[in-house]
């Protein structure tokens, strides 16, 4: 995933027998076409002669500068329709693709969610980079797994928690200042809330098979209501208003705890996750080697960000760390090495060396 409240579609994998059809028109002229002042000419509707056969199981209108949705009524088996990057501003005409299981809508013009009742066997519905104010229009959809919307308008999440097999929801950059209305979402695994205005972690305890929550870029102050997530397995909060790391009692199962880009000065309350691998706590304010002393309780780690921390200053910043952390594959961006033979000091010389606490250095702002 990447955060960073940006959002990464998962696709349903092709089976052995299933028969993609493609189409799509390119708009480049070739090395051999002469040169004209004229701009390429694209259709902006779908003709008969793209859908020429009606028992394709897939369709992709990508890029096709597309202004309405028509002449779809004579497929028979359609199962993937992709119309992602168009001038789309209304769903329409494709009540008749019932046997449609995901439809992509990604970065058009559309405003509400709309014309979709019929689409009752959808798992997958993609309308990420629209202008949608809204949630509503999914009444039938209740077999929906995964839910994409992105980069909208939109300020309330409601009107979804009829879906029952929800498994992945995704609303960063959007306009929410409130997490409320998921009860019901019982199968939810992977909830995405970056980059919006949320306040305060809350609402969560109907989420109990929770394995992967985001609230990167957002004003939380204080972690906390999270007792009930216990199969969370990644926590991003990165980039809000933190002070301490607290509340993680009853998350014993985080391989991915992401603190960057906030206002932390210790680091504790990590000593119990046994299962970390990942531990990202760059462009915080910690300046005590102590902390990084207290990481030896995490066995399992592989990934340790400290940079752009005061401590971080020290000119013996990188070997300090490994000297403590000597399983670690990778300490910050880079690599480490095997440590060799030549850089084993005594055991008291190593805890000298972690504990001393450098000059503070000046945090950049």
């Amino acid at each position: 995933m990447a955060e960073n409240g940006s959002s990464d579609v998962t696709t349903v994998p092709d089976g052995p027998d299933k028969v993609r059809k493609s189409v799509s028109v390119d708009a480049t002229p070739s090395v051999d076409e002469p040169e004209t002042d004229a701009e390429p000419v694209v259709g902006d509707e779908i003709t008969a002669e793209d859908v020429e056969d009606v028992n394709c199981l897939e369709l992709d209108f990508n890029h096709r500068r597309l202004k309405t949705i028509k002449n779809l009524e004579n497929l028979k088996c359609i199962e993937r329709l992709y119309l992602r990057w168009n001038l789309l501003k209304k769903i329409e005409n494709v009540s008749t693709l019932t046997t449609l299981r995901e439809l992509e809508l990604y970065d058009n013009q559309i405003t509400v969610i709309e014309n979709l009742d019929c689409l009752v066997n959808l798992e997958v519905l993609d309308l990420s980079f629209n202008r949608i104010t809204h949630i509503g229009g999914l009444e039938n959809l209740t077999n929906l797994e995964k839910l994409f919307l992105c980069d909208n308008k939109i300020q309330k999440i409601e009107n979804i928690n009829h879906l029952k097999k929800l498994q992945y929801l995704e609303l960063g950059d959007n306009k929410l200042r409130t997490i409320e209305n998921l009860e019901g979402l019982t199968n939810l695994t992977s909830l995405f809330l970056g980059k919006n205005k949320i306040t305060k972690i809350q609402n969560l305890e109907c989420l109990p098979q929770l394995e992967v929550f985001s609230l990167q870029s957002n004003r939380i102050t204080k972690l906390e209501n999270l007792e009930k997530l216990t199969k969370l397995e990644q926590l991003y909060v990165s980039e809000n208003g933190l002070k301490e790391i607290e509340g993680l009692e009853n998350n014993t199962e985080l391989t991915t705890l992401d603190l960057s880009l906030n206002k932390i000065s210790q680091i504790k309350n990590v000593d119990h996750l046994t299962k970390l691998e990942e531990f990202w706590m760059n462009d915080n304010e910690i300046t005590d080697w102590a902390c990084v002393e207290k990481l030896t309780a995490n066995k399992q780690l592989v990934t340790v960000y400290l940079e752009r921390n005061p401590l971080s200053k020290d000119g013996a910043y990188r070997r300090k760390v490994m000297l403590t952390l000597p399983w670690l594959q990778q300490l910050d961006a880079t690599m480490c090495r095997p440590q060799t033979e030549s850089l084993v000091l005594s055991t008291s010389t190593i805890k000298a060396s972690c504990l001393q606490s450098p000059k503070r250095a000046v945090v950049p702002t």
